[in-house]
């Protein structure tokens, strides 16, 4: 579909929402925004750790854009929570930079560390917004999951392509069930 499209989609299904009464959030709603809150915020001060540990700049790129994206929902989250009369998680302080040369080795993690932990933590994201998708009753929380859902795709398909490259994915090794034409058997 082209682009043009997906945005009429889009403002279609937004002028229901809009339209639509707005009940109060239920237990489960709550839960899972305000758990995913606390997510946002404790990734996105662990990534800003990792930029401080690394000096290769294609890492420190999408760390950086990993940060951004989820100081970008943390914002959003807030402000709907606060809206909603919802408290907020106690979250931890964003880190200062620091010179990543200055890190002693004993606690700096290698650049596979940082990318394999920020692809879990993405990975993480991903399984809760899908489940918070499926337990909203409101369609304007389920819009901005969704939202949160794509970004986060984007993000981790682009970001394993590059670890891929650099050698720094984990993945479990191929599955080749006996007579396939991969095994020999």
């Amino acid at each position: 579909m082209s682009p043009d499209v997906l945005e009429a989609i889009k403002n279609v299904v937004h002028s229901f929402i809009d339209e639509e009464p707005k009940s109060p959030l239920h237990v489960g709603e709550v839960m899972s925004c305000w758990l995913f809150l606390a997510l946002c915020v404790e990734t996105q001060v662990q990534t800003e750790a990792g930029i401080n540990s690394t000096t290769d700049p294609e890492l420190r790129r999408a760390l950086h854009e990993a940060v951004e994206m989820f100081k970008s929902q943390k914002e959003k989250l807030t402000e709907f929570l606060r809206l909603e009369g919802v408290p907020l998680p106690p979250t931890s302080e964003s880190k200062p930079i620091s010179d990543p040369n200055s890190v002693p080795l004993g606690v700096k993690l290698t650049d596979k560390e940082l990318a394999n932990s920020l692809k879990k933590k993405i990975s993480m994201a991903i399984t809760n917004c899908a489940n918070a998708s499926a337990q909203i009753i409101r369609n304007d929380v389920g819009m901005m999951w969704a939202k949160f859902l794509q970004e986060h795709i984007t993000f981790l398909t682009i970001f394993k392509s590059k670890m891929r490259k650099r050698g720094w994915l984990k993945a479990p090794p191929p599955y080749n069930p006996a007579g396939s034409p991969n095994t020999g058997r």
